[in-house]
């Protein structure tokens, strides 16, 4: 796994020209929350999407009010006006609220216009970027084999030597088709083996009678002796 070159720089580009274009919206339709812009910081982007590679975003949801004397359809209009005017494609629909959207660059501010309260919501977006390549899915060396175990000890049934977790490989998440990522169900986040706890062996002499299974050749089957 590597960065991709410029992929970040990009990102925050796109997440300062989204500030900006928001702030000038608020401060079209709702100066009062203006300050909430401000405030907006995108030193660390949220993840936008589990599957590999991860893909990030910039985001921002700002609350603000509608003046008394402006109907929701005029605030609407308002809004569709000062997207027509920064040269953003718009949108508009009508259901439980009016919700106007605008879009450029990818970059997507949405204004939802409540009709039965002064409430007026703003939710801008970047477009989701993947900032790294491929993670693979590759074992690790174990921490243990057959030529470097301690004396006494046998090489952990469950992770082979491993010493993390033989399902997530220390990870602590395992890959979900549809939500991309889910914790690991073997180690619960505990990113080593369950059994050996991470030593990658096990003390032969104090197994306990249903791991014994696990090594014939220090336990014969009875009979086989």
């Amino acid at each position: 796994m590597g960065k991709i070159p410029g992929a970040r720089a990009e990102l925050d580009r796109l997440g300062g020209v989204m500030r900006s274009e928001l702030f000038d919206l608020v401060g079209r339709l709702t100066p009062e929350a203006a300050p909430a812009v401000e405030a907006v910081r995108l030193e660390y982007p949220g993840v936008a999407d589990w599957h590999e590679p991860l893909r990030f975003d910039h985001r921002a949801t700002i609350r603000g009010a509608r003046p008394q004397d402006v109907s929701p359809e005029e605030m609407a209009r308002r809004a569709v006006e000062a997207f027509a005017a920064a040269g953003w494609t718009v949108e508009e629909e009508v259901a439980d609220a009016i919700l106007v959207t605008g879009r450029s660059e990818d970059i997507t501010i949405k204004v939802r216009v409540s009709v039965v309260s002064p409430v007026v919501l703003y939710m801008a977006g970047t477009p989701a970027m993947a900032l790294d390549t491929p993670q693979p899915r590759v074992r690790p060396e174990p921490l243990k084999s057959a030529g470097n175990l301690s004396p006494g000890y046998a090489l952990c049934y469950e992770c082979d030597g491993l010493g993390l977790c033989p399902a997530c490989y220390g990870r602590g998440w395992v890959p979900d088709e549809e939500r991309g990522r889910r914790h690991c169900p073997e180690c619960q986040i505990v990113p080593v083996c369950p059994i050996c706890r991470g030593a990658g062996e096990l003390y032969v002499a104090t197994l306990q009678y249903f791991e014994k299974g696990y090594y014939p050749d220090h336990f014969p089957p009875e009979g086989d002796a």
